[in-house]
């Protein structure tokens, strides 16, 4: 499966997790709910993944955390904040970067409409 059917079929189950749930509720209910439905449909997925971090000569094991990680190829960032800022684009590409991955999604479940809260992140070309 692409990135791209990787990153439809999360956000049609995000948004059946915002359309059974509403908006409001903390960033973690949302997380958990979601991988919940992931696992659920048969695709493979871990939460709070911890990345290793190389820089120069400092070897981290866990230099980040990524919110869930599906079919180690799509990077899921969940959010329940007021808007999408430009800081968690950031954020974004920067696990892309350092994890050699091509794609990411923010997901803002504090949204009345989630797809007002869905922003494709690309690192690269698809």
């Amino acid at each position: 499966m692409t990135e791209n059917e990787l990153s439809h079929r999360v956000i049609g189950l995000a948004m059946k997790v915002h359309d059974d749930l509403g908006p409001g509720l903390l960033e973690k209910a949302y997380e958990e709910c979601l991988f919940y439905k992931i696992i659920s449909s048969g695709l493979y997925a871990e939460k709070q993944k911890p990345m290793p971090l190389v820089y120069e000569d400092v070897k981290l094991p866990c230099g980040y955390r990524v919110d869930i990680l599906v079919e180690n190829k799509l990077v899921v960032e969940v959010k329940a904040v007021e808007a999408i800022h430009d800081i968690f684009v950031a954020q974004v590409l920067t696990y892309l970067r350092l994890g050699g991955f091509k794609l990411g999604l923010i997901l803002n479940f504090n949204e009345l409409m989630l797809r007002n809260g869905i922003r494709r992140v690309i690192y690269g070309t698809l």
